[in-house]
């Protein structure tokens, strides 16, 4: 339950937080310019109600859309949400927040499957055509369906929701939520509740009242302000107690909750302080009537107070004193009762938490335990084989008792003491090694829980008893893997998915494959990114295509301005075929280049075909 919603509350962060400056723009606006905003003023409040019937809800599932679908499930999300608008009456109904929430990453799921049902069934020619019709007729069809179901299937879930917080609000009952709110921040829980509750329901109050106190439940700097002043005055252990002043700065004015996390963890009890110290600051707005104009986001003193009615800012940043006295007090007695607990441990305790809630395992070793490290990517060929063979050689120097290898990560082996993940197959790992320390990475080449992990390894006590194996030396290449016609330079930046069927075709032209690898390739970079760091991306297909490879192969294509892989960009885009071992050695000497940034940038930019193929044969 609690990985579903640390997955969730990912899922929703992510649609929402690159566009929480649209949010801003619209509270701002509302806070100023409506009838009794700071500078009232009709002409422009009339943009607001724009703001949040269409262009948030747009944004929302746009970004949903490419989420799922890349650029084609962009467009489809703002087509689809457009009709559960207009299917609620526009500008008359509710807002689409939530509906914006579930049609972009649907639109996305439907354009990408349609994409890949028809990938090497076009007909020479019409790709255009089909392209862009697929996109009007799916996005037409959906927004039908949008029009009828989806937007008043939402609209009467928000009237529930939005009729359970006035029935709260009424009771007096609503300030009982900081009883899970505060729980939930620190356990990396409160997105799914922010994002997915909160903000919806705060902007349909807002939109018919002009304030909403849901944007005030999670983001009122008070009650962490309160732990970490009693840090400050009664920590025994000193280096916790000089550390609160810098910790204060940051979490009031900078509005990094998280700052205040390992305070609680040290001594769990103290949960209790900030928790009543919300129930206080809640119950005091119910009382008071005060509300946020939009969402405070950083959850700073700064960006609370400018989000509140123009009479009721002393009101306002009231609550905050009074959450922050009565954490303060309640906090006190607490931290005083307490030993000398380490802040450090309660740091290091909240870093795997936090990295627990995005799927990743970063507990410290006992590395005289650890004999076989593995690199476990989807189909076990490609990514997690330079990877294997890049940490390999950082190791030999070392660590040369280690073993290393790379393997789908549904064969992982039973004598695994750690594998190394993408965070997308971690489910998939623990139940293939359930007995192995599962470490996550973002990309197998530059991430930083590689470099953790290689500290821990070579700093900590080991016997090294095991020569380097012989294995491990580069064989040279044979001549048909990689050829010279194989090699693509200075081609124009498309997406990732133009680059990685142009990859696929080309395997297909020079007799590695057949036609089925390509959507195979393209399913692989669904499951999980072949980017793998460093400007390079090393697309394959899943273990499902292995029945169309005719024999090894490697292309490489080159885009010196890159491809967007995600947050990423990749200027080498090698494509692999691969039967048995025998792309191993053009793994390992890409590995070797990679350890040359000079080699590598030269890769990037060369014009030189035979100087590549020297380079990887």
């Amino acid at each position: 339950m609690k990985t579903t919603l640390q997955k969730l509350g990912k899922s929703l962060s992510a649609m929402v937080m690159p566009n929480i400056g649209a949010f801003i723009a619209w509270g701002f606006i509302t806070a100023l310019f409506i009838a009794d905003g700071w500078l009232p003023n009709e002409q422009l409040a009339s943009i607001q109600p724009y703001m949040l019937t269409y262009l948030l809800p747009v944004l929302i599932a746009a970004t949903g859309g490419r989420m799922v679908g890349g650029d084609r499930g962009l467009v489809m999300g703002s087509i689809t949400i457009i009709g559960c608008i207009a299917g609620v009456g526009g500008t008359q109904g509710q807002p689409m927040l939530m509906a914006a929430m579930v049609m972009g990453p649907f639109s996305g799921w439907v354009i990408k499957k349609f994409d890949q049902m028809m990938d090497g069934h076009m007909p020479a020619g019409f790709e255009m055509l089909i392209n862009n019709f697929s996109v009007g007729i799916l996005g037409m069809l959906i927004a039908i369906f949008g029009y009828y179901i989806i937007g008043p299937f939402m609209t009467g879930v928000l009237t529930v929701l939005t009729y359970g917080v006035d029935v709260l609000v009424n009771k007096g009952l609503i300030p009982l939520v900081a009883i899970f709110i505060e729980p939930a921040k620190v356990l990396f829980l409160n997105n799914a509740i922010n994002h997915g509750i909160f903000t919806p329901i705060g902007a349909e109050q807002a939109a018919q009242t002009g304030k909403s106190i849901m944007y005030m439940l999670e983001a009122n700097p008070g009650p962490g302000l309160g732990v970490l002043l009693a840090y400050w005055l009664f920590a025994k252990d000193k280096a916790t107690k000089d550390s609160a002043p810098g910790a204060i700065i940051i979490h009031f004015l900078g509005g990094i909750h998280e700052i205040y996390f390992p305070y609680i963890l040290m001594n769990p009890v103290v949960i209790v302080a900030p928790i009543l110290g919300n129930i206080c600051a809640i119950a005091f707005y119910s009382i008071f009537h005060i509300g946020l104009k939009g969402p405070s986001s950083p959850g700073s003193i700064i960006a609370f107070l400018s989000m509140a009615e123009k009479d009721s800012v002393f009101m306002t940043a009231l609550g905050v004193l009074i959450a922050a006295g009565v954490s303060f007090l309640v906090a006190s007695p607490i931290v005083k009762l307490a030993g000398e607990k380490n802040l450090d441990e309660a740091s290091k305790k909240m870093q795997s938490m936090k990295a627990e809630s995005k799927g990743r395992s970063e507990a410290l070793l006992d590395v005289s335990l650890v004999r076989k490290i593995v690199f476990a990517c989807d189909a076990g060929m490609g990514s997690s084989a330079m990877g294997a063979t890049k940490f390999r050689n950082r190791l030999k120097g070392v660590r040369p008792d280690l073993t290393v290898i790379n393997t789908s990560v549904d064969n992982i082996p039973v004598d695994c003491d750690i594998a190394v993940v993408q965070e997308t197959l971690v489910e998939r790992a623990k139940k293939s090694a359930p007995f192995a320390k599962v470490v996550t990475i973002s990309n197998f080449l530059a991430d930083p829980a590689l470099d953790n992990l290689f500290f821990q390894l070579s700093t900590g006590d080991s016997i090294m008893t095991e020569a380097v194996k012989k294995e491990d030396e580069i064989k040279p290449v044979q001549e048909d893997v990689i050829q010279l016609d194989g090699i693509k330079l200075n081609l124009p930046s498309v997406s990732k998915e133009e680059a990685i069927t142009e990859a696929g075709k080309l395997l297909r032209e020079l007799g590695y494959v057949d036609g089925a690898y390509i959507p195979a390739m393209l399913e692989r970079e669904e499951l999980v990114t072949t980017y793998i760091g460093m400007g390079l991306a090393i697309p394959h297909g899943t273990t499902h295509g292995d029945d169309v490879i005719h024999k090894t192969g490697i292309v490489l294509l080159q885009y010196p301005d890159g491809i967007q892989f995600g947050d990423e960009k990749a200027q080498l885009v090698i494509g692999i075929a691969g039967k048995g071992g025998e792309h191993m050695e053009v793994l390992s000497k890409i590995c070797l280049a990679l350890e040359d940034e000079t080699v590598l940038n030269k890769m990037k930019t060369t014009n030189d075909k035979e100087w590549i193929l020297k380079q990887l044969s």
